[in-house]
């Protein structure tokens, strides 16, 4: 019976395209075919959505941190990122070691003479520093050395739901937090909920989330309900359930009064 009305529904289609040999041609082990290529995709859609309802979402304070509003307090517990630039200088070396503007890949790693490729994403200046003579000191004598960022790589940040404009923000490093992101999404809608903000941030398979309270830090300048934000960060801005009189009633209220001043 359904073999029968998958082809009675496929016929009827191809009549109306127009095409008599679609018609013609068409019989039950076609119809057949095309409903267990249903089927596959439907169970494969069904996998895919057990894969992804498998990631953790967990609502951790500790995995964000308060942003701050100075820039130089960064570089102290600051990690490297792709994009970012760093230099050298190793005493005993006026003149470096031949190469100069080391940008970290988007892998995560570095190109050096001698070394090769050295992985330093996410490592703070001491600890690429450590690395770095560890790495470099197996071919040459390395009495010390100093590592610092000549330039920070562009961060982005994905902003959704209420904001003007939705999408992947770049951001710099020194105003890296939730509150510049949304205002560089143009700011709240009408819309928005503020109270309940989330910012979101995956980590192994896992997707931490924090609650922020952005009216509160705005208005009651609360430092703590604006987070610093990382490298493919989500900050996602719900709707409110409250009714804005001017958008939700306002308009309403005009036409009525326009129908009566029409039908008097």
């Amino acid at each position: 019976m359904r073999k029968k009305i998958i082809c009675g529904a496929v016929l009827a289609m191809g009549l109306l395209l127009g095409n008599n040999g679609f018609a013609a041609s068409y019989d039950a082990d076609s119809a057949a075919q095309e409903a267990a290529g249903v089927r596959a995709v439907e169970q494969k859609t069904q996998a895919n959505e057990y894969a992804v309802g498998k990631m953790d979402y967990v609502e951790n304070k500790n995995v964000f941190k308060t942003a701050t509003l100075r820039h130089d307090t960064l570089t102290d517990s600051y990690r490297l990122a792709k994009y970012d630039t760093i230099n050298i200088m190793i005493i005993g070396f006026p003149d470096g070691i031949g190469v100069n503007d080391i940008t970290v890949g988007t892998d995560g790693y570095v190109q050096l003479p001698y070394a090769g490729s050295v992985q330093l994403a996410g490592l703070t200046l001491d600890e690429a520093k450590a690395v770095l003579m560890d790495a470099l000191g197996k071919y040459i004598k390395i009495p010390d050395m100093s590592v610092f960022i000549k330039s920070y790589g562009p961060r982005k940040v994905y902003v959704m739901g209420e904001v003007s404009n939705p999408g992947i923000q770049n951001m710099s490093i020194d105003n890296l937090n939730v509150y510049a992101a949304i205002s560089s999404a143009g700011g709240f809608t009408s819309h928005a909920r503020s109270t309940q903000v989330q910012v979101i941030r995956v980590i192994d398979n896992t997707m931490y989330y924090e609650q922020l309270n952005i009216k509160n830090f705005i208005k009651k300048h609360d430092l703590t309900q604006n987070v610093a934000l990382q490298d493919g960060d989500i900050v996602y801005i719900p709707q409110t359930n409250g009714i804005i009189w001017k958008e939700d009633v306002l308009p309403y209220v005009s036409a009525w009064a326009l129908f009566r001043n029409l039908t008097k």
